[in-house]
């Protein structure tokens, strides 16, 4: 399956994350049946697993479904619904539960899934009893075999049983919510060869175990084992759902070959059209975006901001650092006016931060930016790459932090940047000779709502790569306790090639806020139209 075709098909299932479930009482909750005798278990184990399997030859998973699940379209499938009285620690007195997604569409594989509880893991049943299929056109007592398996499966609090505040579902896909409670980006486990030309892999999970929690736990811990045909690894999720959701992870991985592009912390997002990049704006609605920028906090303290573009090429970008403080796609646009979507609730979708536990050595922050003709797709996608090339025998040992949440929990101190907004450029009332565009850079934060007060010296220190700049500009922008940098640039001639563009701004003292940094492609001659 080629990229956009999974893409599109994993970010419609995952959007679905959030629907309510059945309101089905606790009470008289049915365990889960188990198979087979309890196992040791702990992360040791796990890693003893990976090990063993990185060094088999990879054997791919069936995905072949039943003929009566194999038949059911989309609707048909989102109806089936998990009983919530059948939940894993439903009838405990903890504060989270285990609900299920059964196989179907596009999740054709399944995957293992286990209890662990003091030590010991017992694998967890199928049973047609745990889903309500009524409204799928599935007939009761369909011919469906009893060790069918699971798609994946999503936590909830008992206070909140209809609200997921976690969901594992489709390769390596995972999701999570802050305070919001409303999914958009995702993450995965693994990334290999994105955007590299090659064909992507995709490595599943294919076992979970999920560890029952004390009854006066606030966090839940899962393990996963992964696989592909290029690696194998061991993953434990310790996860703490708050005003913004907390992953602690470790992985061991342990490659089958040389990995030519590994992807470790991986985010997926969607960006189709926002207030800097309007090339897809025939929708109704002014903004469509999950996130609107990646931001990274680098190994020597410096902060930068790349907004996101919908391009019309496939856009690759690779931002050099050692030993990387953070990074991650953010939501920064947090108005409801800006977007105007009362469905789906654009400026509540959570911004991701990753964030080392231990240093990651020398490599990069990498971009990829895809073009996409609608938000059913999602087209952007950042990690972490190291430089060192994954070899075959290697063990390689990660620990990173993921933050869901409308605020991440680093930001810089210096101001940041709020708003990129492009169009024409040239003068007002003259007539324009030549084509240009104009940005418009909004930043606030940090001394500069003072600084504004007192109407300081503030300068934008400006870089292009080619090209030239004309009617630059800084000021307060009292609005917003901020300044707005505006400027044009005048491509060098006729052609199409990429512009770069790097902005901060400085006083006597220093600098003032975070870096800007753009890519700005001019239209072809013939569309430089100049009105």
């Amino acid at each position: 399956m080629i990229r956009r075709q999974f893409l599109k098909s994993a970010a419609a299932a995952l959007a679905s994350f959030g629907l309510p479930l059945p309101a089905l009482a606790l009470a008289g909750a049915t365990a889960p049946k188990k198979l087979g005798a309890p196992q040791p278990f702990d992360y040791a184990t796990l890693k003893g697993q990976a090990r063993a399997l990185a060094q088999q030859a990879y054997a791919p998973r069936s995905t072949t479904l039943p003929p009566a699940l194999a038949g059911l379209n989309w609707d048909q499938y989102q109806s089936i619904r998990f009983r919530r009285d059948h939940a894993l620690w439903g009838d405990g007195d903890g504060k989270f539960l285990a609900q299920f997604f059964h196989l179907g569409l596009f999740f054709k594989s399944p995957v293992r899934m286990f209890e662990l509880a003091d030590g010991q893991a017992r694998e967890l049943a199928y049973d047609p009893e745990m889903f309500d299929r009524a409204a799928s056109g599935l007939k009761p007592g369909a011919p469906l075999p009893p060790d069918l398996g699971f798609a994946g499966f999503r936590l909830n609090t008992r206070k909140d049983p209809e609200r997921d505040f976690a969901a594992f579902l489709g390769a390596s896909y995972f999701r999570a919510v802050g305070a919001e409670g409303q999914y958009g980006q995702s993450a995965r486990g693994l990334a290999i060869d994105t955007g590299s030309g090659r064909p992507e892999e995709f490595p599943d999970f294919v076992a979970y175990w999920l560890e029952r929690p004390s009854n006066d736990s606030d966090t839940v811990v899962v393990y996963g084992l992964l696989d592909s045909p290029s690696i194998a690894g061991a993953y434990r999720f310790a996860i703490t759902p708050g005003e913004v959701l907390l992953m602690d992870i470790d992985c061991a991985l342990y490659p089958r070959k040389t990995i030519e592009r590994l992807g470790l912390g991986p985010c997926t997002s969607m960006y189709q059209v926002g207030e800097n990049d309007r090339r897809m704006d025939w929708d109704w609605r002014p903004e469509i975006h999950d996130t609107d920028g990646l931001a990274m906090w680098t190994g020597s303290g410096e902060w930068i901001w790349r907004p996101l573009c919908n391009p019309e090429q496939l856009r690759f970008n690779m931002f050099a650092d050692d030993n990387p403080r953070g990074f991650g796609l953010l939501q920064r646009d947090r108005n409801f006016d800006h977007y105007q979507d009362d469905g789906v609730f654009y400026e509540k979708r959570p911004c991701l931060w990753i964030e080392p536990k231990r240093g990651w050595g020398a490599g990069s922050v990498q971009l990829v930016e895809i073009p996409t003709l609608d938000e059913t797709f999602d087209n952007i996608v950042a990690f972490w790459n190291p430089r060192e090339k994954p070899q075959a025998g290697q063990e390689l040992l990660y620990g990173y932090r993921l933050y869901w949440g409308a605020r991440p929990p680093a930001a810089p101190k210096l101001a940041h940047c709020v708003a990129t907004r492009t169009g024409l450029g040239g003068r007002i009332g003259f007539k324009r000779e030549t084509f240009s565009w104009r940005f418009a850079v909004d930043f606030v934060g940090g001394d500069l709502a003072a600084l504004a007060k007192r109407d300081a010296t503030v300068e934008p220190a400006l870089q292009i790569s080619k090209g030239k700049l004309e009617t630059v500009s800084c000021r307060p922008l009292h609005e917003i306790d901020g300044y707005r940098v505006m400027f044009d640039v005048v491509p060098p001639g006729d052609g199409t090639d990429q512009l770069d563009l790097r902005l901060f701004l400085r006083d006597a003292s220093g600098a003032l806020s975070e870096t800007w940094l753009y890519q700005w492609s001019p239209p072809p001659k013939s569309e430089r139209k100049l009105y």
